[in-house]
């Protein structure tokens, strides 16, 4: 229990994520239930067919994805209870790590996707004009605030996800196509709200390592996913504070293995990261080995894509048509 309660403290969102990653229809332990309601939970949302292609853009073997998720100091503003020093810790991915991120990117001609709390771009707008600059990047949701979707009613989700759409395209000049949920935190009324606002693509979730259709209910969505996993995320393992810290030059190593794998199965490589975690100066280091290594294979098997890009090009690969509203 002392354990749970460190860990809790180190790392709210996270655990808030992995603890309610489906909607749960009783408070009863699973081994009441009876296999309608284990149905009825497992089959609310779920993956469907693979999207997977035989082949990548130009016969590539691998799809690269790298994104960033641009949270600054929506994380310590949606719990309602920022002090300064987490606000300033959050302000270091506006100040300092995006930039030195972008550097990075630029020097290698590398795209990447951008999900940004519209809050996080109201506070420092002219990260849009930073992001932008390149030409090679895509701008997606990430939320209003960094609000966790499962402690909010539909109504209230819906209300912000609408808002975050409708400030992001102002202050981007481009309306978002694709959505990550604040911490993957999925809520039971997500997939439906996506569905109507008609995003294209979704990567919060993950039942895979390559792209998949989603199913509600056990119906086809028409609405890719993109998998991601807590392995290719920088925040659990790069925070000096918990108990799990390791080193940037170790984590490396896992996104290099990873990446080998992907490559040997000719699928698909999302990593997710944060300018305020993997912009710091020893931090970088991971994803500019990770780079070096990827960039010693062979010229052109290797497709570098925004997520938008990957989406539309599995989409129409599998021929998935257009998502569906329910």
């Amino acid at each position: 229990m002392i354990r749970r309660l460190l860990l809790l403290a180190a790392f709210p969102g996270v655990l808030a994520a992995q603890a309610q990653p489906v909607p749960q229809t009783t408070a009863k332990p699973g081994w009441t239930w009876s296999m309608d309601t284990v149905r009825t939970v497992v089959n609310a949302v779920r993956a469907g067919r693979s999207l997977r292609p035989t082949t990548w853009p130009g016969g590539a073997r691998v799809a690269v994805l790298l994104s960033f998720d641009v949270d600054n100091e929506t994380v310590a503003l949606r719990f309602g209870e920022p002090t300064a020093g987490s606000l300033s810790q959050g302000q270091y991915g506006a100040r300092q790590g995006l930039g030195r991120v972008l550097r990075l990117l630029d020097a290698q001609q590398i795209p990447a996707s951008f999900f940004i709390p519209s809050v996080s771009l109201a506070l420092t707008p002219d990260m849009a004009t930073q992001i932008k600059r390149s030409g090679r990047h895509e701008f997606a949701v990430h939320g209003w605030i960094h609000e966790l979707n499962t402690t909010l009613p539909d109504s209230i989700e819906r209300r912000l996800l609408a808002r975050a759409v409708q400030e992001l395209t102002a202050l981007t000049g481009s309306k978002p196509t694709g959505y990550r949920a604040p911490s993957w935190n999925f809520s039971a009324n997500t997939l439906s709200i996506l569905r109507d606002m008609g995003f294209r693509y979704e990567s919060s979730l993950m039942a895979d390592d390559d792209p998949y259709e989603l199913l509600q209910q056990g119906a086809p969505t028409g609405l890719v996913e993109l998998p991601v996993e807590w392995i290719l995320d920088d925040a659990p393992l790069f925070n000096p504070q918990g108990e799990r810290y390791s080193s940037p030059r170790d984590v490396a190593q896992v996104w290099i293995d990873e990446f080998d794998k992907a490559y040997e199965e000719r699928g698909m490589f999302v990593l997710t990261m944060h300018p305020h975690i993997s912009g710091h100066r020893s931090r970088i280091v991971a994803l500019e080995k990770l780079i070096a290594h990827i960039k010693t294979k062979t010229r052109g098997t290797v497709w570098f894509a925004t997520h938008g890009d990957a989406a539309e090009y599995v989409r129409k690969a599998a021929q998935l048509g257009e998502p569906r509203s329910r």
